[in-house]
């Protein structure tokens, strides 16, 4: 079809006179048919009719549709069809923030209204019949809007829709505007980026939101900008797949909602509305669906075997040979294209799909071995542990199932539900086990299960002597020390050995004991151990271990003191295996000359050791330095005794009795002799003469022969005291000296009445010392 005369003029006028303008050029005389034949198609592979267009009636000589040239400026599309809720003039940039126009008498659109949930007006709808040559149509449009400002996002969206249904049909529309892969509508609420809080100009505080499908979202606009909205989408594709031959009705249709203000518009770009072949997606790695390893695979292009089709591989410019229907089977990696020539429209349409094909997966056969406790051939197998030897050890296989028979693993009917602990159902049975990838390639490996019998040398009990003090028959086991060179003697190399408290364990390899085991039961316990190779069970067999314990008797630490210059022996009880001194010794007795600490470790016949320590400490004669004495006190006098020496020492005042405080209470007067002597039998000390003076507290001069006279005993032992007497009111009476026969009662030849008197002894060095007594007739 040619195009109109005055549309050849239009694009010479763009052409020639606007070539340099930064703006878009809009031309609103058009009419349905040239919009849709001779720009939004442009095409004879859509056979489109019975065109319709309304809108703006409101402004004079304007319509709210027409063609749009980008010119010079840098508006994405560079020409198509304008669709807005104002004149489409006022979509001329730059942009100037403009309140917007339409009219409240300009009505909306009912068939939006059903689909989009709203109340419409001043709609502008462009309308066509079109006849599919493919399975599918599409088209590229950009929305731009006033309501990309402020907070208007947030709440508020002119409405657009692309409607389409089969002509004649009694269903609701589809709408093709929407976001990929979605049913969401295209608005300004569901694309826009984050919106902060907003106060407008009558100070009222709107909030904002977060951003939804930035993605999709242009940017906003400025002065200098080639259309007259604040701003608008990134260029979408509208896709919807439709049966070939069949009548279909399309609407295109854009409106405010419910308030005339703040005009948006839809831009479809000239010559998009085309024919779809589509091929599918891409089955790469990247969209996560490439092909497994030796599959084959048919591009279908789902159109009629009357079409002329050519096939290309690989960016070659030559075909396929051989290769002329609509679909194209293969089983190896590329860049598959095709050409398809329509009828009766003579028109080409073309695809193209990439075929990524993933590595073949290489499994192992292999063969899992465990023990059997009771020999019937029946045990519980760890299939996990061969699950990395089954994959090869390759972290891409992800997915792995057991199953009893190769149908069911290829049906995925009845898996092992716990490989980790299953039995076999019959001995040495066969399993499958299935392996896929992350893309769900699969392929198949043999699991043989069999029973092990493999020989081993005879096993001793392991004994240990109880090391700890408590002898509870309870010590520490290094198992691996102490069991493991006897459970694998003879064996081949790589085996290791694991250790169990019941055969149970043993066998599902649960609660395996640490390396260093102290036993639970005392003095003989047996355990299980289990030979390893690899994640096979090579032996299970008891190990007994034995704990002797050793406690000789008088085996406790001991002090001993060493006189001065002489030696001593030191000796435990006969009848061990073997004694070590730490001197070197080796006997049960040890002669020492010098202090310190000695130790001898004895040995039984079992092999057990016990050490006993001695701490020899020196000792000699002591020697009495001084003595303290508190008397004048009555049953309180004492006496201290200060020493020197390096002996453990015992104190006497007497030479008998002797204690090991080398101080004395409760003492009478009297002579005493002071001894120390030492513990340890290194000898006494030098007697050290002790004087305790004391008073008598009363006397009786009545000549009966006791208590006649009032003097101090022993006080002789200090001849330069003196004694001076007094009677109650300080009247001197008597001085008596260390040697005199003492106090009489009298006074100047005459006797002195009953009465309490006081006396003052001054010492030698000074000191002295009151108080009184009473005479008693």
């Amino acid at each position: 079809m040619n195009p109109p005369k005055l549309l050849v003029q239009v694009i010479l006028l763009f052409t020639l006179g606007i070539v340099n303008a930064q703006v878009i050029t809009v031309d609103d005389n058009q009419t349905a048919q040239q919009l849709i034949e001779n720009v939004l198609v442009k095409s004879t592979c859509a056979n489109v009719s019975n065109f319709n267009a309304t809108g703006d009636t409101f402004t004079a000589g304007q319509n709210s549709y027409a063609y749009f040239n980008a010119g010079t400026s840098n508006f994405p599309l560079k020409e198509g069809v304008l669709l807005s809720t104002s004149s489409s003039k006022e979509a001329i940039g730059p942009y100037q923030n403009q309140k917007g126009g339409g009219s409240p008498s300009w009505k909306g659109d009912t068939d939006l209204d059903q689909t989009l949930g709203i109340t419409s007006i001043n709609a502008t709808v462009l309308e066509f019949d079109f006849v599919p040559l493919t399975t599918s149509i599409s088209f590229n449009y950009i929305f731009a809007s006033n309501e990309y400002q402020l907070y208007f996002p947030c709440e508020f969206s002119d409405a657009f829709a692309f409607l389409i249904k089969e002509k004649g049909s009694t269903d609701n529309y589809k709408n093709i505007a929407v976001l990929p892969g979605t049913t969401t509508p295209v608005s300004s609420k569901n694309i826009h980026p984050t919106i902060n809080d907003v106060v407008d100009a009558l100070g009222t505080s709107h909030p904002g939101c977060p951003a939804v499908n930035e993605s999709y979202f242009g940017g906003y606009n400025n002065a200098s900008s080639p259309v007259n909205y604040s701003g608008q989408i990134v260029k979408m594709n509208a896709h919807t797949d439709v049966i070939i031959g069949k009548t279909y009705h399309i609407k295109l249709v854009i409106a405010d909602d419910k308030y005339q203000y703040y005009d948006s518009a839809i831009f479809l770009e000239a010559g998009s509305f085309s024919a779809d072949i589509d091929l599918g997606p891409d089955r790469t790695a990247t969209t996560n669906n490439p092909l497994c390893y030796g599959e084959s695979f048919t591009i279908d292009t789902k159109l009629p075997a009357t079409y002329t089709y050519e096939w290309y591989k690989d960016g070659s410019t030559t075909p396929i040979l051989g290769e002329t229907k609509p679909t194209l089977t293969i089983s190896d990696a590329g860049t598959y294209k095709v050409k398809v020539i329509l009828s009766p429209a003579t028109c080409t349409a073309e695809d193209e799909i990439k075929i990524e094909y993933v590595p073949q997966i290489v499994l192992n056969n292999t063969t899992l071995y465990q023990c059997d406790d009771n020999g019937d051939g029946i045990s519980v197998f760890d299939l996990t542990k061969v699950d990395n030897i089954i994959k090869n050890n390759n972290p891409k296989l992800t997915k792995m199932a057991y199953y009893k028979s190769l149908s069911d693993a290829q049906n995925e009917t009845n898996p092992i539900q716990n490989p980790s602990t299953y039995t076999n159902s019959v001995p040495n049975e066969i399993l499958t086990a299935r392996v896929s990838n992350d893309f769900g390639c699969t392929n198949y490996a043999q699991l043989n299960l069999s029973i092990s019998n493999n020989p081993i040398s005879t096993q001793n009990p392991i004994e240990s002597c109880d090391v700890n003090a408590l002898q509870d028959g309870i010590t520490q086991f290094d198992l691996n020390a102490k069991v493991t060179p006897q459970v694998i003697n003879g064996l081949a190399q790589g085996l290791t050995v694991e250790y169990y408290l019941t055969q149970t364990d043993a066998i599902v390899q649960k609660n395996q004991l640490p390396n260093l085991f102290t036993n639970t039961v005392p003095n003989q316990q047996i355990i299980y151990a289990r030979i390893v190779n690899g994640p096979d069970c090579y032996k299970i067999t008891p190990e007994t271990l034995v704990i002797n314990t050793f406690d000789p008797p008088n085996f406790q630490d001991e002090t001993t003191g060493l006189c001065d210059g002489s030696s001593k022996d030191l000796t435990v009880d006969s009848g061990f295996s073997s004694y070590l001194w730490s001197n070197g010794d080796t006997s049960n007795t040890t002669n020492v000359t010098s202090s310190g600490e000695y130790t001898v470790t004895v040995t039984n016949s079992d092999g057990c050791q016990k050490t006993k320590k001695y701490i020899v400490t020196p000792s000699g004669v002591g020697t009495i330095t001084d003595v303290a004495v508190s008397d004048f006190a009555g049953s309180e006098n004492s006496v201290s005794i200060s020493y020197s020496g390096n002996g453990d020492y015992e104190f006497s005042l007497d030479g008998n009795f002797y204690q090991d405080s080398p101080i004395f209470n409760g003492l009478s007067a009297g002579i005493y002799l002071a001894t120390v002597r030492d513990k340890n039998g290194c000898g006494t000390s030098v007697p050290y003469k002790v004087y305790v003076l004391d008073y008598p507290r009363f006397f009786t001069p009545n000549n009966d022969g006791f208590n006649d006279t009032w003097k101090i005993k022993n006080l002789d032992a200090l001849p330069k005291s003196t004694i001076t007497i007094f009677d109650r009111y300080g009247k001197f009476l008597k001085q008596l000296n260390a040697t005199s026969n003492g106090w009489n009662g009298t006074y100047t030849g005459k006797d002195l009445p009953s009465d309490d008197y006081w006396f003052s002894i001054t010492f030698e060095d000074g000191k002295i010392i009151k108080g009184h007594f009473s005479l008693k007739r």
